[in-house]
């Protein structure tokens, strides 16, 4: 167990250490069944209860938009805006104790708010932390935006979004970045910073959007000499206020702040948001599975609260649905995956090993039976030139050694093979011309053909896998790791690898798709600049990655 890792059960509140003991008696529940028995559910007010104390928002003397403005999900003609209230973000209040407070919000054509086109009022709630989840709808599709809050006294940063283009339309081009892994105490958030002045219509966020572990009080490499992190950050997230709190912390980031300012954010998650290299309702500690789903009740509940996510994926206890579908035009359609909430415990202990009759059992599933099919119905409806498909872990084969059986990765989909197998036949089956993998979790960047027959390298290319860099996690980072000649050599369909830190920036149009990796030299000091470390584009109709 690493060091400052402990048992989540004895830390949370004595009405959710009962409802875990009701759940261990009833072994036969299943996760879904298990939500309803949570202690805590969603507790969100009924719609016109006044379920806390009203503030007025005039009596708020310090700034309450510390942790920023962010926006999310963009449809055609609707957007998602969210900002929390926080006078105070290291405090578990936020600095408003249990009272709710009215904000004002504004969207409108320019920057200035000389063209107000929507407004309206919402209800900060202290049962959501004093988070904001605003859909504003009536929108023109296509359209750049901008918004802000106001309570009191006090205005928001501005914020600038913009709506999907109308969902039978073409459209000539999507532009979009995608990044992931930004542990805060492994390195400044940078590349952030960059791509908060990167012209792109959308951040694609591919999980481990904040980490579990201890942040110390000169926030890790970041060594901080001008402040002091308080000492709350220096322990493993466990509770729900822990992971609020954390929360806090990384949207005090100006540079992360200042991307989803900037940028709408599509988000989903992948383990760290809730524990390393979680599996459904197992963590990797062997906590009794009942114990371990008020954690993740927990994680999840802080997840949406913090990030711009629309009502539906609001979690019920331990579960969310969070994959969904969303459309650019007739140009591309996004499905977003979730492969961490109902997938198959990983094989052989989740070690580096070679495939086998565990990990090869065709009952195994990184995604669940039910997102499985959820994804290949929708290919099988879809008319989009390109079908994205932004997600967690590698999928393609990726071989750790030059073995003749080489080991893999039992939590990529190199540990579940037999879902891939379904996935991809899936994609065969539903005629898809042009598929498109998104993938964060190694702190890498990866490009890959997606094989029919990954042991044979001259197989037909079913589409590409784009890996992108972490923002910050692993630190530094190099251009080339130790294992860089021998993955390259193991892996033919793997085009390139690179170590640093950055994003990638990917722009869409009818005839091909264009992948610049960008990437940074250092992060444990701020300010390094960008480069585009590799360039590659792929032909709409002739699937493959070729230098630009």
């Amino acid at each position: 167990m690493p060091p400052g890792r402990q048992r989540p059960s004895s830390r949370h509140a004595p009405e959710l250490r009962a409802a875990a003991r009701h759940l261990a008696r009833r072994r036969f529940l299943t996760v879904s069944a298990a939500a309803a028995a949570l202690a805590f559910g969603t507790h969100l007010p009924a719609t016109g209860a006044a379920s806390s104390a009203e503030l007025d928002a005039a009596r708020i003397t310090d700034d309450p938009f510390t942790l920023g403005v962010a926006s999310g999900d963009p449809w055609p003609g609707s957007v998602l805006l969210w900002t929390r209230l926080a006078p105070e973000p290291y405090q578990a209040d936020g600095g408003l104790a249990q009272q709710r407070v009215v904000v004002e919000w504004e969207v409108a054509d320019d920057e200035r708010f000389g063209a107000i086109v929507r407004r309206g009022t919402a209800i900060a709630h202290p049962e959501v932390h004093h988070t904001l989840h605003v859909e504003v709808d009536g929108l023109d599709a296509g359209r750049v935006y901008y918004y802000r809050f106001k309570a009191g006294t006090w205005i928001s940063p501005t914020g600038r979004t913009r709506t999907a283009p109308a969902a039978t339309g073409p459209a000539s081009a999507l532009t979009f970045a995608a990044v992931s892994c930004q542990a805060y105490h492994e390195g400044y958030f940078t590349a952030h910073r960059h791509l908060a002045d990167d012209d792109v219509d959308v951040v694609l966020h591919l999980g481990d959007y904040l980490y579990e572990y201890a942040v110390d009080a000169a926030g890790g490499a970041r060594r901080y000499t001008d402040r002091v992190l308080p000492g709350l950050f220096n322990r493993e997230t466990v509770t729900l206020e822990d992971y609020r709190l954390r929360y806090a912390l990384y949207r005090s980031d100006p540079d992360l702040r200042a991307v989803h300012a900037m940028h709408p954010f599509i988000v989903t998650w992948d383990d760290h948001e809730t524990e390393n290299n979680y599996a459904a309702d197992r963590d990797e500690n062997g906590t009794p599975p009942a114990t371990f789903l008020l954690r993740r009740a927990a994680a999840y509940r802080a997840h949406w609260e913090n990030q711009p996510l629309r009502a539906p994926q609001l979690p019920n206890g331990p579960d969310a649905q969070l994959y969904r579908r969303l459309r650019w035009g007739t140009l591309a359609q996004l499905d977003v995956l979730d492969t961490r909430q109902y997938r198959s415990d990983q094989a052989y202990g989740d070690r580096q090993h070679i495939p086998g009759p565990e990990s090869d059992d065709p009952a195994r599933t990184i995604t669940g039976a039910a997102q499985e099919r959820w994804l290949i119905d929708g290919w099988r409806t879809s008319d989009a030139v390109w079908n994205v498909m932004p997600q967690q872990v590698c999928f393609s084969q990726r071989k750790l050694d030059l073995s003749p059986v080489a080991k893999v990765s039992m939590d990529a989909w190199d540990g579940y093979r037999a879902s891939r197998e379904r996935v991809l036949a899936g994609a065969k089956a539903a005629g898809i011309d042009n598929l498109m993998v998104l993938t964060g979790d190694v702190h890498v960047g990866y490009a890959f053909d997606i094989k029919d027959d990954f042991g044979n390298p001259s197989s037909r290319t079913l589409g590409t896998e784009i890996v992108t860099p972490s923002i910050a996690s692993g630190g530094d980072g190099i251009a080339r790791p130790t294992n860089w000649a021998t993955y390259l050599s193991a892996n033919p369909h793997l085009k390139f690898y690179n170590g640093q830190r950055g994003y990638v920036r990917v722009r869409l149009t009818p005839q091909a798709a264009r992948t610049d990796f960008k990437t940074v030299s250092a992060v444990t000091t701020p300010g390094a600049p960008i480069t585009t470390a590799a360039s590659f584009v792929t032909e709409a109709g002739d699937q493959g990655l070729k230098p630009a």
